[in-house]
């Protein structure tokens, strides 16, 4: 049995595989269980696999290089439109194989261990701002239901604290507020610092990735990329080998209008939104701040940002420096020198 092409559908326990021959002809259909996969695999001649880039599809791939096969990842919406009438498992693994023999087909390249490492620092504090975020939500509807309202909630994560923090150690609850409410409200706020000191903790280790990194001191060169946003970039994005230039890392990212045109009438949409959307906001957030400091600045950028801001509007112009943004990104880490920036 000759097998040039392994189309895998992963799953938790249970694995699909779908073989071809060198004609594309299906020679296997079975389904594996998570140990048999392994081994099966092991024992087989040298071939190319396809998977799509799902969950835990970086530590098969990791696993079936180390054997000696080419593994190749596709996103799961350019295997879709392969898949035959209803959809099942071996329907998927046959549709993985028939969309990696494309020869235009696009793959997403493995992660390393290293970037898993550097995306799980960031997984972990993006998770604890969202959750920080929705208790201080919570303590500020409890405070309206007794009357009471932490203004500083709007404006200042220090003056809210300092708010809540004077309302939970009042000698008289204020408002309706009762004493056992007190006492919720100060578990709410220990609950807060303890969050607090966590996402402190992960900043301190991104920051600390970030200073022993000579890709990341480069790219914070660039205006409006820090610690956290150069690491994530170390992160998701792959070798700038992979891009042909800045603009199709900006449109990978999805920073770019998206196109519906037709009949020889182009038309261009808002931006695509394709790619890490983690990553797309902060660039964009770090675009928002060297908007905001523009006026003060004299640079060819901050003046070309203004000009955009004046013509375009306050968002527009935000997504256009993003997207300069990104493609400085791909000539700073392609020419691994540091982005001329001058006050």
């Amino acid at each position: 049995m000759e097998i040039k092409l392994l189309g895998i559908d992963l799953a938790k326990n249970s694995f699909q595989i779908h073989g071809a021959d060198s004609r594309g002809k299906a020679v296997l259909r079975k389904k594996l269980g998570r140990r048999e996969i392994m081994e099966f695999v092991a024992n087989l001649p040298e071939c190319t696999i396809a998977m799509e880039a799902c969950g835990s599809a970086n530590y098969w791939g990791t696993e079936f290089e180390r054997f000696g096969h080419t593994v190749k990842l596709i996103a799961p919406q350019f295997v879709k439109p392969f898949v035959k009438s209803n959809k099942n498992d071996s329907n998927d693994a046959e549709a993985i194989v028939e969309a990696a023999s494309r020869p235009q087909m696009r793959f997403v390249r493995i992660k390393s261990p290293e970037k898993r490492d550097i995306q799980l620092l960031h997984t972990n504090r993006a998770r604890l701002v969202r959750d920080r975020t929705s208790l201080m939500n919570a303590i500020h509807a409890l405070l309206l239901e007794y009357g009471l309202a932490a203004t500083g909630a709007v404006y200042s994560h220090v003056k809210f604290r300092k708010d809540i923090q004077e309302i939970a150690t009042a000698d008289t609850p204020p408002g309706q507020m009762t004493g056992d409410t007190q006492i919720v409200l100060k578990e709410m706020i220990d609950e807060l610092s303890q969050i607090d000191a966590k996402v402190a903790y992960y900043t301190k280790g991104i920051e600390n990735l970030a200073s022993q990194n000579e890709d990341c001191k480069r790219l914070q060169t660039i205006p409006g990329i820090g610690p956290i946003t150069a690491t994530a970039i170390l992160a998701v994005v792959p070798s700038v080998h992979s891009f042909k230039n800045g603009r199709e890392l900006s449109a990978w990212l999805g920073l770019v209008p998206k196109q519906c045109s037709t009949g020889g009438k182009s038309q261009l949409l808002g931006i695509s939104k394709r790619g890490d959307p983690y990553l797309r906001s902060l660039l964009v957030h770090g675009a928002r701040s060297v908007l905001r400091l523009a006026p003060k600045r004299t640079d060819m950028i901050s003046k070309w940002a203004i000009e955009k801001k004046n013509t375009r509007g306050t968002n527009r112009a935000i997504v256009a420096l993003a997207n300069k943004n990104a493609r400085i990104v791909f000539r700073v880490l392609k020419d691994q020198k540091e982005y001329a920036y001058k006050m």
